[in-house]
């Protein structure tokens, strides 16, 4: 099996090589990852692959950023997979580290990003965007690295993101890559291996009703009447629940109650057999 040029542990090792890069004058650039790589990840290396002159990608499942309930111990981990994935891609050398190193005994920090970061996903997952911020930065600053890339799929995330590396000043520029999608509009993602034969076609349901709600609010359909309209589309797709509809700054991603005033974005999370999905669109 082909494999990137390095593997790498642990910080020091991790620290080590990215010495050796900067001592050659090379930029680096970050693609972080909880492992069960699909298309989506690897366009991400694709895309930092053209704008820095070292991809990094770590694989690294952050307990701190699942609640209690959720599926960390479930979440699916495949490094063998993951490693022949990116043999074809621009990497050049792939962090896996451990909890221990990441978290070691004593560890009691973390980043809070404040009101971006309470709204929607935050509002459904309290405390998930302290643990992403704070694993982020963690992974931005050991690697020192010039860029940072994040698919727009998790498009809270993204922002998120960007807000907390603008607040803390963190020397590096965050990317957005562009949702790669199946054919029938669903997301990329790893819980998508969790569907079965009678699940996986009802999916695409979601990005349906988000690319309705787009039409419906162009054509001048109240901003509530329409997310409702999603949200029944939703449950009729044959999922159990909505977690939100909503239509938001594109980036602040507070409440767009007059669409056309500011850039704007339409987000929504629901459950479906026990996968709970997000997406996102423009508007």
């Amino acid at each position: 099996m082909s494999i990137p040029a390095a593997i790498v542990r642990d910080r020091t090792g991790l620290q080590t090589l990215v010495d050796s890069w900067k001592a050659d004058g090379a930029t680096v650039g970050i693609v972080p990852t909880m492992g069960a790589l699909h298309k989506g990840h690897l366009s991400l290396v694709d895309t930092m692959g053209r704008h820095a002159d070292k991809t990094l990608v770590s694989i690294f499942v952050n307990p701190t950023q699942f609640g209690p309930n959720e599926d960390f111990d479930a979440y699916p981990r495949d490094e063998a997979g993951d490693l022949a994935a990116l043999a074809d891609t621009p990497a050049d050398a792939v962090y896996i580290p451990d909890r221990r190193d990441m978290y070691p005994d004593g560890f009691d920090t973390a980043i809070r990003v404040g009101a971006i970061a309470d709204r929607l996903e935050g509002a459904s997952r309290p405390g998930h965007f302290d643990g992403v911020a704070t694993i982020v930065a963690k992974l931005i600053l050991t690697a020192r690295a010039d860029y940072a890339i994040f698919g727009e799929k998790d498009y809270q995330q993204l922002c998120v993101i960007r807000h907390m590396a603008a607040d803390l000043n963190l020397p590096v520029t965050i990317l957005g890559g562009t949702t790669v999608r199946e054919d029938d509009g669903l997301a990329s993602s790893s819980r998508n291996r969790y569907f079965d034969t009678e699940s996986r076609p009802k999916a695409a349901g979601l990005n349906r009703a988000l690319r309705d709600l787009t039409v419906d609010i162009r054509n001048g359909l109240d901003v509530t009447a329409a997310c409702a309209k999603a949200e029944q589309s939703i449950l009729s797709a044959g999922f159990a629940s909505v977690d939100y509809v909503a239509v938001a700054d594109a980036e602040t991603l507070a409440p767009l109650t007059t669409p056309g005033a500011r850039p704007g974005r339409v987000l929504a999370a629901a459950r479906l057999h026990g996968v709970r999905l997000i997406d996102n669109l423009p508007l």
